[in-house]
Order: C-alpha cells, then sequence, then structure tokens
C-alpha cells in the first residue's frame, strides 16, 4: 500500500474499506450504511479561499477542532475535509456541515456552498477523493499547504500530476476531530435547535409560586360565599380545604379572639 493510499485510509476512509473497495465501481470507502468519517465543504466562485478561510479557522479557533485539510477540486472550488475519528450518522454530519457555514459563511450564496454528505435526498452522497484527474483539459485536485491555498483561489487545480509523496505528507500532518469533541459540537448543536424551536418560556415554578399564591390568597375568600355574621365567615375560610393554609390559620387566631355571642 502507498503512503498516500495509508493517509487516506486513517483519515477518511470507513472501517473495514480497503483499495479494492475504492476501486469497485459505484463504491466510497467514505460512506457505508448511513455513516461518513469525513465532513467536506467546498466553495465555488471567485475569492473562494479568501471565504472559506474563515470556516477553516474558525473551527479551530473557536470550537478547538484540528485544523481541516485544503483542497482544490481540480474544476471549480477549493474544498475543507475535516476527518473524523469515528464514524457517525450521514444525516448528522450533514447538518453540522450546515451549522458551522451559517456560522462562517453567512454571506456566501447558498448555490455556491456544496456540502458533502449531501442530504438525505441526495442519497448522502460523498466528493470524489483526492488527488485525481479531472477531465477536460487532464487538470488535477490536489491537496494543498495553507500558505500556497491563495495560489490556487481563482485556479483552483493543478496543470500537472501531484507529487504522491507530496500529497502524504500534507496530510500526515493532518488530526481527525477526536469522538469527544465530536459529542460536545452535536450536543451543543442539537441544545440550540431545541432552543430555537421552544415556545416563549413560562415562567419556573420557583418563580411562578408566589404569583401564584397572592393570586389564590386574594381571590379565595371571595368564593366562600356571602356571609353577614363575621364569624360564620371566619369558621367557613378555616374550614375550606380551598383556601391557603396560612388565610386558614388566620381565621382560627381571629375566632379565638373574637367576642363569643350570647344566645
Amino acid at each position: 500500500m502507498s503512503r498516500l493510499r495509508s493517509e487516506l485510509e486513517r483519515l477518511f476512509f470507513l472501517p473495514g474499506a480497503t483499495a479494492s473497495t475504492h476501486d469497485a465501481p459505484g463504491e466510497s470507502p467514505l460512506k457505508a450504511e448511513g455513516r461518513v468519517r469525513a465532513l467536506v465543504c467546498e466553495l465555488t466562485g471567485p475569492s473562494a479561499w479568501s471565504m472559506l478561510q474563515r470556516l477553516w479557522m474558525g473551527v479551530q479557533t473557536e470550537l478547538g477542532w484540528p485544523a481541516p485539510a485544503i483542497a482544490v477540486n481540480g474544476i471549480d472550488a477549493c474544498q475543507l475535509w475535516m476527518p473524523l475519528s469515528q464514524p457517525v450518522l450521514a444525516d448528522q454530519a450533514h447538518r453540522m456541515l450546515q451549522s458551522l457555514c451559517a456560522g462562517h459563511l453567512a454571506d456566501v450564496p447558498a448555490h455556491r456552498l456544496r456540502l458533502w454528505p449531501a442530504s438525505e435526498a441526495q442519497g448522502h452522497a460523498m466528493p470524489p477523493l483526492v488527488p485525481a484527474v479531472c477531465a477536460p483539459g487532464d487538470v488535477w485536485s490536489a491537496f494543498v499547504a495553507p500558505d500556497l491555498a491563495p495560489v490556487f483561489e481563482d485556479t483552483p487545480w493543478l496543470d500537472v500530476p501531484p507529487n504522491l509523496d507530496g500529497q502524504a505528507e500534507l496530510l500526515a500532518r493532518i488530526s481527525p476531530l477526536s469522538q469527544g469533541d465530536w459529542q460536545r459540537a452535536w450536543a451543543a448543536l442539537r441544545d440550540g435547535d431545541a432552543a430555537e424551536r421552544a415556545p416563549a418560556m413560562a415562567p419556573v415554578d420557583g418563580a411562578e409560586a408566589p404569583a401564584r399564591r397572592r393570586a389564590t390568597e386574594t381571590s379565595e375568600p371571595a368564593q366562600l360565599g356571602h356571609h353577614e355574621d363575621p364569624r360564620a365567615f371566619l369558621l367557613a375560610v378555616m374550614n375550606a380545604d380551598t383556601v391557603s393554609l396560612a388565610l386558614r390559620i388566620e381565621a382560627a387566631k381571629a375566632l379565638l379572639h373574637a367576642p363569643s355571642v350570647s344566645s
């Protein structure tokens, strides 16, 4: 096995995927049974790297993720490849990419962005492996170093085949995202989604209880009916199960101190 293939398998391939799997028509070592080990964001058009660099920096500085691998697709776009140490559901990976782009590329028109794994409607498709020859023109896709990425911003391809040892060396510097970091990021994303969907929050029990008690204490005596005799009213309050305990105690105290009425 070549060093480049070894690095590709280390970073992006699903467990059990081999060189023969990659060579099989219609199969991809990047996806199996609805799971993936790579998140890929591609940006087309002018100044692609200048904008995509915001996401490249953002996942490192804000999330503490390892630096993604940078690539040119050999046709019209720059790419970020974010490897994962463990497979995740393709739906989750796609949702995570949408969230990352919303945070760092919100001003980029949607038609310029391509996310892999793609949506469920698109079969969770994954991109072609890099490096590869890209017809027409016999130009190549390739991984590139961060300091060279601006050189390919408006011409995202190589005119000659990339050096395979050089490609392997670039990938050797890339680390996959740990399972713990993924789980923390996914939990934060899920909690954020839940907060957006939640209706306006009602007061929590501790805050609501005093107001409820005040309303009860002021309204409940009025529900006891009309009593011309004060003692009868106090008795009614003291014996009413629907009246708060504090008011019933006060009524009992008042009865103890009330003068008796002779018959």
